[in-house]
């Protein structure tokens, strides 16, 4: 297990099914500013892969993604 980077808000979105994960973040991160770090919680496995292509998409960094037992963390820098 590795040490997060410090950030500046989480979502959790654990026991939620796409989309939701993908959205309660977007409305989070459209409420930060620029450079600041978004940590997502999610039980989806499928969050691991909507995440990379939400970066890709939006322009948002995707910085790291952790699995943890059944839950996945996933850390996004608003861009």
């Amino acid at each position: 297990m590795t040490d997060s980077p410090k950030f500046d808000q989480e979502v959790d979105a654990r026991g939620l099914n796409c989309p939701l994960p993908i959205l309660k973040a977007k409305k989070a991160l459209s409420q930060m500013e620029s450079g600041q770090l978004l940590r997502v919680l999610a039980t989806d496995s499928g969050s691991l892969a909507d995440f990379q292509a939400f970066a890709k998409q939006t322009g948002n960094e995707l910085v790291q993604q952790e699995t943890q037992g059944q839950e996945y963390i996933h850390l996004l820098r608003r861009r």
